[in-house]
């Protein structure tokens, strides 16, 4: 299997140190509150100068929206609950031969045990998605803690697995939300391929779809697909072999902790 980009992350047991900080640990960080987008200017390389930019402004608080050239395409998928295609996804996944991440909440965990193990058994990573999806940026430093957290610990107590990335969601943070998800040792994520896949009775067109995944392909592109979706489960072996096509390889990011 071959891995991606090297994040380096800070990471303490069980996250320890959420209780000895508070919001007044945070004062020096903005809390403005933003929307991510990466917007539609590409560079000569396909890849959005608003993903390099949010690098550039958040990799300092282990944010990252793209990772560099050359480090193949990072396939995520957010799972806000279950609409019946995450296996149809999973088994293109694993007749290709590709390993993914996915973003999980606490009702899906709780919902679909059977399919979070799956994943874990065929090699993908589970991600933090927010026990109740709630926008970070607003909550308290101990509601953020809470929200983050009690799915960590339920993944964990569940199946025995130690999340490490996270994804805020509706793409909502802060500076300052941003540097208190680091210190409770995970590495955000957002992403520099997206598009309207949500709407489970509004899907596009494949064709549309195919074009609209596939021509955007770019070296470090982290892709944002929602298994609610019935044309990406569709589309999901058609878009692996162009990419590969494209000579892009699907890769997985690899996590350095440091004490």
């Amino acid at each position: 299997m071959k891995l991606g980009a090297t994040i380096i992350a800070a990471f303490t047991a069980l996250s320890m140190m959420a209780v000895s900080v508070s919001a007044a640990d945070y004062e020096d960080y903005d809390s403005t509150s933003y929307g991510y987008g990466m917007g539609r200017d590409v560079d000569s390389g396909g890849r959005p100068y608003g993903a390099d930019n949010f690098n550039a402004d958040y990799g300092g608080v282990g944010a990252y929206a793209i990772f560099e050239p050359g480090s193949g395409v990072t396939l995520t998928f957010d799972e806000g609950y279950e609409n019946g295609y995450t296996s149809i996804i999973l088994d293109a996944l694993r007749d290709k031969g590709v390993k993914a991440i996915f973003f999980v909440t606490g009702d899906y965990v709780r919902s679909n045990k059977p399919l979070i193990q799956r994943m874990i058994d065929e090699g993908h990573i589970i991600g933090n998605h927010g026990m109740k999806h709630k926008s970070i940026p607003g909550l308290s430093h101990e509601g953020l803690v809470e929200d983050i957290m009690s799915l960590h610990e339920l993944v964990k107590s569940e199946f025995n697995y130690e999340m490490v990335f996270y994804r805020p969601p509706c793409g909502e943070f802060s500076e300052r939300s941003l540097k208190q998800v680091q210190d409770l040792g995970y590495t955000t994520l957002m992403w520099s391929f997206a598009y309207v896949d949500w709407e489970e009775n509004n899907q596009p067109a494949p064709d549309a779809a195919f074009e609209r995944i596939t021509s955007a392909a770019h070296e470090g592109e982290i892709m944002l697909l929602h298994a609610v979706s019935s044309v990406n489960a569709s589309l999901m072996p058609q878009i692996i072999d162009n990419f590969r096509e494209q000579g892009l390889e699907f890769v997985l990011p690899v996590v350095q902790y440091v004490n």
